[in-house]
């Protein structure tokens, strides 16, 4: 996998928690969920995160994953379901919140190689906040988003919360007619996160729908000049716009922003495919090119990472 270069220091120790609330309280008074509601803490600051080891578990699955789907003894309460060619595989009748070593890793390695997986009618959501953390360390270091709310006592639990009173969220969207918009998640940071966790806890029956595009599928329909001129490059990230505008907006910053440059193609780890790396949420410029031709490329290369025929559920 292709190295990733940025600037990092050691990160501090968080000290006691200065909370500002997201919502109104009187709102929620019968939600099952309130204690999930968006805070944000105002006092713990972090240093830029330092470099660390991980190792995906999904290199240590059995391919065939007989653990996690059992052919052998196949139980019929458990149904799993390709939703699209290349993306996304929905599984129902199975617990995240039972599953063992062998199972997490083939489901580790089911995500490298789907990109999504849904789990339906979970109970994982009612397991608590002190569970559903261990459940996340069990596939690699957390991370702190370094402005967005998150829920109390959990700084690692990043907060989605739409709700009309709150009024951060209804601002954003009072000056847009859409809020609509891609990116890969913190992909500025030195390491990005491998996997990403959505919990559903309280949905519409319509609309807030989430959409994912596949970035193996973008790769692979590029004509082969252009992979050829993309591979070596590298694009800057930046964390700086987004702490930016955070702070215009009164919020508060908990750990300064940092750039880093990620080559535009990775590979991953564990199924070695070859995906596109870029965002418009986050990707500023392509390294060594001019304005002109990095601005170029860039347009193209967001042009087909978000027409890969992706879905949403």
């Amino acid at each position: 996998m292709a190295q990733t270069q940025t600037e990092t220091q050691q990160e501090s120790t968080p000290t006691k928690l200065t909370l500002t609330q997201a919502f109104d309280a009187d709102a929620h008074k019968e939600s099952r969920y309130a204690s999930y509601l968006p805070v944000y803490d105002t006092l713990t600051t972090f240093q830029p995160t330092p470099p660390f080891s991980f190792r995906d578990r999904g290199l240590s699955a059995n391919p065939s994953k007989p653990n996690l789907f059992k052919p052998d003894d196949p139980d019929p309460e458990v149904t799993i379901t390709r939703l699209t060619p290349r993306i996304g595989t929905e599984i129902r009748g199975l617990q995240l919140s039972g599953l063992n070593d062998a199972q997490k890793d083939e489901l580790a390695l089911l995500v490298a190689e789907r990109g999504v997986v849904v789990f339906r009618d979970q109970d994982f959501k009612d397991i608590g906040p002190r569970r559903q953390k261990e459940f996340g360390e069990g596939f690699g270091r957390l991370h702190v988003h370094p402005v967005g709310a998150h829920v109390k006592d959990y700084l690692e639990f990043h907060n989605i919360y739409l709700g009309p009173d709150n009024l951060y969220r209804a601002q954003l969207r009072s000056s847009k007619l859409s809020t609509t918009g891609y990116h890969s998640d913190v992909s500025y940071e030195h390491q990005p996160p491998a996997i990403t966790m959505l919990t559903m806890l309280e949905v519409p029956l319509t609309g807030g729908d989430t959409g994912w595009a596949s970035q193996v599928v973008a790769y692979e329909r590029l004509s082969e000049p252009i992979k050829k001129l993309l591979e070596g490059l590298r694009a800057e990230h930046s964390g700086f716009p987004q702490a930016d505008n955070a702070r215009r907006d009164g919020r508060f910053v908990r750990r300064e922003p940092v750039k880093t440059d990620h080559p535009i193609v990775r590979v991953h780890p564990v199924t070695g495919q070859k995906a596109l790396f870029v965002n418009p949420g986050f990707t500023k410029k392509i390294i060594g090119l001019k304005d002109e031709e990095s601005d170029a490329i860039l347009k193209l290369l967001f042009k087909v990472s978000l027409s890969t025929g992706d879905e949403k559920w």
